[in-house]
């Protein structure tokens, strides 16, 4: 039979789903799939999830950017999600999560308004008035006097930053905190909003626990000196990127040896060679050479002989941060380096920490522009978690250099930002054609006005949306008290009560499970982060949801792809 519509126009094999069960509910459906994954890890009761990768590697955790990556999310609704708690790690580093999470509740929520009888576009228009709307409550929500801030003050860098590392490492935020914001403000430029995330690392070490976690001002590198030579202070430093051996020419000769003699005067050319080129560095003043390559042992030996420290470090994104560190210059090939090529170090040490052997680049006078949290754990797992939180923590102090604005947090802002806004959505106007009467609220129309209206008006649909938007702000609170296992629905209608009477910074204090006033507890979140969680969540929501038809062309044809080996990645 000769195909027609659709399928005489694609290629056989292809697939179309159309119309509100086909696509738009079951895109809806995978998305809330998604966030239903996410939502039981926010907040600082979440639960951890195990993820196993396409490589057997296995994470234990409960970062929602983690987790959304190594999930290998592939359907395309549910992948427009994903991108965005992505946008949001890129952006600020912290509320992947609450992307995620709030976008899936949004969509749930429209779902029900679709059931109802509501059309997609309607809906869009309403979550659109959202947003818009909410973002003008959020700015009245900002704490007064919070966008003047030093961030060279410890004490207040750490109260914005607990939120955010507690999210990770709930009762551990004490110890971590003022580790990240140590090695933060060490790092930090003369104009905070040229700060590098990339200038604080992170150096994981098996063995002892969280409390024997330090600040390095330096670099701390997962390896051994080369040498003999284990410790050497106030020393200046040649850094070479090509190693420190022999070097071969370019272009290929032949040599004709005729007897012993003139073989052992090749040897010793060659080595005469070598002395002359480390005699050459040692001259300049350097004390320390750095190798990006393989070090040869007649080179090392003369190293010796000239009492100079050697180290290899083979990754050329560490060989950059130790230039950074000590001021260096990388030169390609072993020569006389000139005076303002070397750098300085106040100590290079070889310790041994936890049964491994590391360096230890210290530079405690000015020009260090790298600050290393050497972290302490018992398993590998740990490890990577607590690396996670202080990820999270160096990305909040980024943030808040741009903007230091602070709203309250434990739901209280989101509560709040409920409340308003379903004030808002009875205010949307309703147009009687009977009567033509304005009506600003419902409740206001007297009894005859109330059937005309009931007959013949047309109210704004939308308001239903901003409505139901609205009702989505109760998802946090929501999230927060089942994961902390304390009954949703009355901490919800205590924190409306509370608010109602004027309490706006009541939240949710999930030791004692009651509502308090957050601004006691020193609970407090980012302007910047809640602004872009929001925004990226309403314009992944309008993005799913204006979708009516999905079109999937037959799978390109071909080998399939190989098993890749264990331990490498796909590039």
């Amino acid at each position: 039979m000769q195909p027609y519509g659709i399928q005489s126009m694609l290629k056989e094999g292809h697939k179309h789903l159309s119309g509100l069960d086909e696509a738009v509910l079951k895109n809806i459906d995978a998305c809330k799939q998604l966030s239903t994954i996410t939502r039981t890890s926010l907040g600082p009761n979440g639960m951890n999830k195990m993820v196993i990768n396409h490589l057997d590697k296995l994470f234990v955790t409960n970062d929602a950017a983690t987790i959304v990556n190594e999930l290998e999310v592939q359907h395309p609704a549910a992948k427009i999600l994903v991108l965005a708690g992505k946008a949001q790690q890129e952006e600020i580093g912290d509320g992947a999560n609450l992307t995620v999470s709030f976008a899936g509740e949004l969509l749930q929520n429209a779902e029900e308004l679709i059931r109802m009888g509501l059309h997609p576009s309607e809906i869009i228009i309403g979550y659109n008035k959202a947003i818009n709307k909410t973002i003008e409550l959020l700015d009245e929500l900002v704490e007064e006097g919070s966008e003047n801030m030093n961030v060279k003050d410890k004490n207040e860098v750490i109260s914005r930053m607990k939120s955010a590392v507690a999210s990770k490492q709930f009762g551990l935020e004490d110890v971590l905190c003022p580790l990240v914001a140590e090695a933060c403000i060490q790092v930090c430029p003369k104009n905070p909003a040229n700060f590098n995330v990339d200038n604080v690392r992170v150096a994981k070490l098996l063995g002892g626990g969280l409390l024997n976690s330090t600040i390095v001002r330096g670099m701390v590198l997962k390896s051994d000196a080369v040498g003999s030579i284990k410790r050497i202070e106030k020393a200046k430093v040649a850094v070479f990127v090509q190693g420190v051996d022999t070097s071969a020419t370019e272009t290929k000769g032949t040599v004709l040896i005729h007897s012993a003699e003139q073989l052992e005067n090749y040897a010793k050319t060659e080595e005469a060679k070598v002395e002359e080129l480390i005699k050459s560095v040692a001259d300049s003043g350097a004390k320390v050479i750095v190798s990006g390559a393989a070090v040869g042992e007649m080179a090392l030996h003369f190293c010796e002989r000239y009492k100079l420290m050697v180290l290899k470090i083979s990754s050329k994104f560490e060989l950059r941060r130790f230039c950074r560190t000590t001021g260096a210059v990388a030169l390609l090939k072993l020569s006389q380096p000139n005076p303002d090529d070397l750098g300085h170090v106040d100590s290079v040490s070889v310790e041994e920490i936890g049964g491994v052997r590391v360096t230890v680049v210290r530079n405690e006078d000015g020009g260090n522009s790298v600050s290393t949290v050497v972290l302490r754990g018992s398993t590998d797992s740990i490890l990577d978690d607590l690396e996670r939180a202080v990820d999270d923590g160096v990305n909040t102090y980024k943030a808040m250099c741009r903007d230091s604005r602070i709203v309250p947090g434990a739901a209280a802002t989101e509560i709040e930002l409920a409340r308003k806004l379903k004030e808002f959505s009875f205010k949307e106007m309703g147009y009687c054609f009977c009567c033509f009467f304005f009506a600003d609220d419902r409740l206001l129309l007297t009894a005859g006005q109330l059937f005309c209206c009931i007959t013949q008006v047309i109210f704004r649909l939308d308001q239903y949306a901003i409505a139901k938007f609205a009702e989505s702000f109760e998802m946090v609170p929501k999230t927060l008290a089942e994961n902390a296992g304390l009954n949703a629905m009355e901490i919800i209608s205590s924190l409306y009560a509370e608010h109602a009477s004027g309490n706006v910074k009541v939240g949710l204090n999930l030791e004692k499970g009651a509502c308090e006033d957050i601004s006691g507890l020193s609970i407090w979140d980012l302007y910047v982060t809640k602004f872009f969680a929001l925004k990226y969540a309403a314009d992944a929501v309008c993005t799913v949801l204006r979708v009516d038809q999905i079109i999937m062309s037959k799978p390109a044809g071909g080998p399939g792809r190989r098993e890749q080996p264990a331990g490498m990645d796909e590039d």
